[in-house]
């Protein structure tokens, strides 16, 4: 038995705090404030009064729970498991890793969800149609509403990570509903929605640069595209787990991947610009393998898309709609040493009408001029010195679109680049 302060660290997790918030608060280091949950140090007399304060309890109260106590490790009382400040607050160990905690948990919810949905139905769930009146379809209405507000929040967020508790939330929910018996139209939508939810919760650990972890988000996704037979989702979980291999700088398996998001692809939606974002990407890889033949071809498929009747992408889990396919082009060509054809490509680019986010300010002084799109082309590549994709740090952590001779920042092929310009 070992002596803890079980009871602090308790009414923490039950006010929300995770433990790095707590000490944040109390102006103190982390790993002080688990010493004292540890048993292993007192608060100062000085701070006492902050922490009635911040836990909202009287002097004697804080006496009460400052005690220790002897408590056997199994016995501890099971309590919910609150999501605040980006972090999950779980029961593991109290000096471990905020950052360790929310992945394992990530990690544990995708891995259960995944599993829900691979086994077969229960004998009273082979209904094609609704079960209920109204509830199930009530519920997968809710899930759906709820994703597609997801994807909103995480494009309007500027910390990514910070999207994280609401998603974690949604993955509870979406694997208490999978656990239950439904039809299989109930189940072939939340599958729907769970594609999307694990393409969202790879777009966060990407952007927190977890490319191990993107990568295992984006291979449930597509497991519950393809339970769900959503070509047009599937094929774009497989397009996010190429860009995986593409910052890697390994653009045979690249290539491959695509290859196969492709063929998807052509199944899906021909209303939707699913198989002109594969093209785009697949074009990035050809340009990363110096192929310029299969780089053009994937190119031209592309630009199909402004061919396209508006809307040809539904927001959130696809957004390519062909408003920068010039500053792509021009990528492609960087890549593959062409600096005269980046030049005319982003040349044209800077004529298209483009957001305040991209040009980066509303003044015409601050705006790029055709001269400087000039100077950046040659200064940033040659014949014999042609542009590659950054290496880490994650690209993407830099302003979307506006590439620089120092190459850091990020492609606009990458998963959410541009897209919200």
């Amino acid at each position: 038995m070992a002596a803890k302060r079980r009871r602090l660290a308790e009414r923490r997790k039950a006010l929300g705090y995770s433990q790095e918030f707590f000490a944040d608060q109390l102006g103190i280091d982390r790993t002080t404030a688990g010493r004292w949950e540890l048993g292993k140090t007192e608060p100062c007399p000085y701070i006492r009064p902050k922490m009635c304060d911040l836990l909202k309890v009287t002097p004697d109260e804080l006496d009460d729970l400052l005690a220790l106590r002897e408590e056997h490790p199994q016995a501890s009382v099971a309590t919910s498991t609150p999501v605040v400040i980006g972090r999950v607050v779980t029961e593991a160990p109290l000096t471990g890793e905020g950052d360790d905690m929310y992945r394992r948990e990530l990690l544990r919810l995708l891995s259960i969800a995944g599993t829900l949905m691979v086994l077969p139905q229960p004998a009273n769930a082979d209904v094609q149609e609704w079960v209920g009146p109204s509830d199930e379809a009530d519920d997968v209405e809710q899930h759906v509403l709820l994703s597609g507000h997801l994807w909103q929040v995480f494009a309007l967020s500027k910390s990514k990570r910070l999207v994280y508790p609401l998603v974690h939330d949604q993955l509870k929910l979406l694997v208490k509903h999978l656990d239950q018996a439904h039809s299989a139209r109930a189940r072939q939508q939340l599958c729907v929605v769970a594609c999307d939810l694990f393409q969202l919760a790879g777009e966060i650990c990407f952007d927190s640069n977890r490319y191990t972890d993107a990568a295992y988000c984006y291979t449930m996704a597509v497991s519950a595209g393809r339970e769900a037979r959503c070509y047009d989702r599937w094929a774009c979980a497989l397009t996010r787990q190429a860009f995986v291999n593409l910052y890697e700088h390994e653009y045979p398996q690249a290539t491959a991947v695509l290859s196969a998001a492709a063929r998807i692809a052509q199944r899906g939606d021909s209303r939707l610009s699913t198989r002109h974002w594969v093209a785009a990407v697949h074009a990035e890889a050809h340009a990363g393998h110096g192929d310029q033949a299969a780089c053009e071809r994937a190119l031209a498929v592309a630009d199909e898309v402004l061919d396209l009747a508006d809307p040809a992408s539904p927001g959130g889990w696809l957004r390519f709609d062909g408003s920068r396919l010039a500053d792509q082009r021009g990528t492609c060509y960087l890549t593959l040493g062409r600096a005269d054809a980046a030049e005319a490509s982003l040349l044209a680019a800077l004529d298209q009408a483009t957001s305040l986010r991209r040009r980066g300010a509303s003044s015409p002084t601050s705006q790029p001029s055709a001269s400087s799109a000039v100077t950046w082309t040659s200064s940033c590549t040659s014949p014999a010195t042609p542009w590659t994709w950054p290496s880490r740090p994650n690209p993407r952590a830099t302003s979307a679109g506006n590439c620089t001779a120092s190459n850091s920042s990020s492609s606009p092929f990458s998963p959410t680049a541009g897209w919200y310009s």
